[in-house]
């Protein structure tokens, strides 16, 4: 079995979170949600956990950050290709996220850009090219 990501998320309201969320791409898996969480489904292993915020308090007793003032995580998403970067973040723009909330980063073999979702949390949404990818490190220095 592969392994899989579940990124947990604190959120002021679920309805709207999760109706964002859907409008970039996520389902909704309702077998894992009820009304204190959403189960976002990206892919088979990747899954975003929208926590009320009283949800939330349950699996810590740190204060949860209020992502619009502090940064608390970047979460990078990969894309198939350079125009579903562009396709991914402007779903994000017309669902009420904030766009491009870090650089833009084109390196000719890699390109990603970002949004923010309702709660200021940052997604960044980026492709390799796949040749590249492989190279590692020393393909971007070449580029």
């Amino acid at each position: 079995m592969p392994k899989m990501i579940f990124v947990n998320l604190p959120v002021a309201d679920l309805a709207k979170s999760t109706t964002f969320y859907e409008a970039i791409g996520a389902a909704k898996n309702p077998a894992f949600s009820d009304e204190t969480a959403s189960c976002m489904v990206f892919s088979e292993t990747i899954f975003a956990m929208l926590l009320t915020h009283d949800k939330y308090r349950e699996f810590t007793t740190k204060k949860i950050a209020d992502a619009r003032e502090v940064s608390e995580v970047l979460i990078c998403v990969s894309a198939d290709r350079r125009e579903d970067v562009d396709a991914l973040v402007k779903r994000a723009g017309d669902a009420g996220g904030t766009l491009d909330p870090t650089p833009t980063q084109d390196f000719g073999v890699m390109y990603g850009r970002s949004f923010e979702d309702p709660d200021g949390h940052i997604w960044e949404v980026m492709w390799m090219d796949a040749a590249a990818a492989e190279r590692g490190a020393s393909a971007l220095e070449e580029a």
